[in-house]
């Protein structure tokens, strides 16, 4: 009887490893390097060359393992057929066979993001949920949806792209996705700083922010300290996403939202202007979700994974 599973969080430089017994406890995590030349040929034999070499640590058996989960940046289909990885080199092929051939273990892929979704349902924020959005909020704003317990992943694997929902006409920049007026430009670390530059850029109150060098967790650390400036950048963040939130729950009528990334660490203050701009519009059936702060941090996507092949 398999006792063991591995959780694996591909990302752009580093590989984020996790070895689990099939209740959901940690045994043990490590890194590897993200190989990403010649088109990342190099990324899957170096995960399973990493599996076999903690089998041969541990003394433990292809057949005490439940199998690889593993969760990549770029969408991937309910097949392990994974829909190009710009940031990986990689084009589109069946990460599952490709992987389960080089470790003879069962292997189950995933979006990163949608992972990390079903990671913090399963052992962090959103534990006693089984519908939930999970909204990453770090240099772009990530999401995962999880229906049923099961993630919501689309006809390509594209679901839950929620940093993509267009939220602003006549936005001059372009995201980078290409469209203009996505709501990672306005919620995501970047997104902080262009809405706290464009109103510095127009302020004449006093004000600790510094046009061209204040971070968006300057601005969180500000709105805590009552500086007005910031707090109306903080009431612009809070629109957008509480308003787009609300646009998503009309769809999925999630039981809560649970907001993650490096923007999160400002705590339960960032909720408080999510949750004042969402209610308002939501539909009242989804007034009632709860909004709550990821817990994992940066394992949520090896927790995931491991939970991809348990499910």
């Amino acid at each position: 009887m398999a006792n063991f599973v591995f959780g694996v969080d591909v990302g752009g430089t580093t590989i984020k490893m996790g070895l689990f017994d099939t209740n959901g406890q940690v045994l043990d995590k490590w890194e590897i390097p993200t190989r990403t030349e010649n088109g990342g040929e190099n990324v899957l034999p170096d995960i399973a060359k990493a599996v076999a070499d903690k089998c041969s640590e541990k003394s433990i058996t292809k057949e005490d393992v439940a199998g690889i989960g593993i969760g990549v940046p770029g969408p991937v289909d309910s097949k392990g057929i994974v829909h190009r990885c710009v940031n990986l080199g990689w084009d589109v092929f069946n990460v599952n066979d490709t992987l389960s051939e080089m470790t003879g273990m069962k292997v189950k892929a995933g979006n990163d993001a949608n992972v990390a979704a079903l990671g913090e349902m399963w052992q962090g924020g959103g534990k006693g949920f089984d519908s939930l959005v999970m909204v990453t909020l770090g240099t772009g704003v990530g999401g995962g949806i999880i229906n049923d317990g099961q993630i919501l992943t689309g006809s390509s694997g594209a679901g839950g792209e929620i940093g993509h929902i267009h939220v602003q006409d006549g936005e001059p920049e372009a995201c980078g996705c290409g469209n203009h007026g996505c709501l990672e430009q306005y919620a995501s670390a970047t997104g902080v700083v262009r809405l706290a530059n464009r109103e510095l850029a127009k302020n004449t109150d006093p004000t600790v922010l510094k046009a061209g060098e204040c971070t968006a967790k300057d601005v969180w650390d500000a709105v805590k300290d009552k500086d007005q400036v910031a707090i109306r950048v903080a009431e612009q963040f809070g629109k957008y996403l509480g308003e787009g939130l609300a646009a998503i729950a009309g769809v999925v009528n999630p039981q809560a939202f649970v907001i993650g990334g490096g923007v999160s660490k400002a705590g339960d203050v960032l909720l408080s202007y999510i949750e004042k701009n969402y209610k308002p519009v939501v539909f009242h059936g989804s007034r009632d979700a709860k909004f709550v702060l990821a817990t994992l941090g940066n394992d949520a996507g090896i927790f995931g994974a491991a939970k991809l092949v348990l499910d």
